[in-house]
């Protein structure tokens, strides 16, 4: 099977300038390391890349969960929105979409609870003398 990186570079470079994203956004986003999203973009490094980080970018692109690995694969990929033929991709690509929004209320809720910890408890942050 013939592999199409550099149709994987245009897509998400094209999808990146339509969302106005940054390579930072878009390793955030997808949980995906900065690097690798660069690496993807430039082309520079060219290797096999696991099925979920190509779903996790795709999703992250606002695409369906196949996108990616379609034009990786030179295959014409379902159009941003679309679920596919089966109700197993809405499932999948939801329940995606939910384990990231998790994680990031996650992150949220620890900063807060950094932030507060000295306003509730005062005394613990107090050194002894």
């Amino acid at each position: 099977m013939t592999e199409d990186w550099a149709a994987v570079a245009r897509a998400i470079n094209e999808r990146m300038n339509e969302l106005g994203l940054r390579q930072r956004e878009l390793a955030e986003r997808s949980h995906v390391s900065q690097a690798i999203v660069r690496e993807l973009q430039h082309r520079t490094v060219e290797r096999r890349r696991s099925a979920r980080t190509l779903e996790a970018l795709s999703l992250a692109l606002e695409w369906h969960p196949d996108h990616l690995a379609a034009v990786l694969a030179g295959r014409k990929p379902l159009r941003p929105g679309e679920t596919g033929n089966t109700t197993m991709d809405e499932v999948l690509a939801r329940l995606t979409a939910i384990e990231g929004r998790l994680e990031e209320i996650t992150r949220r809720l620890d900063t807060m609870a950094e932030r507060v910890a000295p306003v509730v408890n005062p005394a613990a942050q107090r050194r002894p003398r």
